[in-house]
């Protein structure tokens, strides 16, 4: 037992040594290693150190500071399970959506119908993580057509906090309007698949069509936004997992972003 963990602590060490260029998804390493005397304790403080290393890459996903990545670290796939899996990730939501709910009620509203809260749809209203269990939880690189396989399937649960401000907004006389990264093809299933999961009266629903594939979310979404204003609607609120679903041209007045470390789009 004693050996085999001397040969986990070396090779773990020894494979942090052969990263030498900065990496924004890979985690720092140490420079200088000292033989541990309590084997055990050593152990230990290696777990405590990869939570610090993890807690830290979610903070900075979160906070938008990191550069653009296409996977999680692969020594956080245990601690992106617990936290997705586990009170971490919902606590998180609680506390933004309900944020987002008090903004909501403290909103005067015109009274014109052209005051809007605008939603994000997949990792906002629906959740994908189902699809992310069976894929290492944001550890495999993402392939559209077997995400594309899922959509399909019509069978996204919906995030409840989520479906609490979602009814919240509309009951307080917003319009509501989806704004969606998934393709106008997908639009019957994607309508399907939010009815059955208790989402109802939206005003509209906006996909990407033929002319919008291709194009970065962050443009697409600012284009959508934009129209909106054009057509004399006031964006008051926007939700959305991701920091290309807030940014960008025509933001709302308030914008609340959703955790998700699985995945980042640009």
């Amino acid at each position: 037992m004693l050996f085999l963990k001397l040969f986990l602590l070396f090779s773990f060490f020894s494979f942090t040594f052969s990263l030498e260029t900065f990496n924004s998804h890979l985690l720092p390493r140490p420079l200088i290693i000292r033989y541990p005397e309590d084997i055990e304790t050593q152990f230990e403080k290696i777990d405590e150190e990869l939570k610090l290393q993890c807690t830290s890459w979610r903070f900075a996903v979160e906070t938008n500071n990191l550069s653009p990545w296409k996977t999680i670290p692969e020594e956080c796939v245990g601690y992106i399970k617990e936290y997705m899996t586990g009170r971490g990730y919902k606590v998180d939501l609680e506390r933004v959506l309900n944020e987002a709910g008090v903004y909501a009620k403290s909103v005067e509203l015109s009274g014109d119908g052209k005051d809007v809260w605008v939603f994000d749809i997949d990792e906002t209203l629906l959740s994908n993580l189902p699809y992310y269990v069976e894929h290492g939880y944001g550890l495999e690189i993402f392939d559209p057509v077997e995400f594309d396989k899922w959509v399909q399937r019509g069978m996204a649960p919906a995030i409840e906090p989520s479906l609490k401000l979602y009814e919240k907004v509309l009951n307080l006389g917003f319009k509501v309007f989806l704004l969606t990264g998934r393709s106008e093809k997908q639009r019957s299933v994607t309508i399907e698949n939010l009815t059955k999961a208790g989402f109802q009266s939206w005003d509209k629903l906006i996909l990407r069509d033929s002319e919008d594939h291709g194009k970065l979310a962050t443009v697409f979404k600012s284009e959508k936004r934009s129209k909106m204003v054009e057509e004399g609607y006031r964006i008051l609120g926007n939700s959305g997992d991701q920091w290309s679903d807030l940014l960008g041209c025509a933001p709302s007045i308030r914008s609340f972003k959703l955790p998700n470390p699985m995945y980042y789009i640009p």
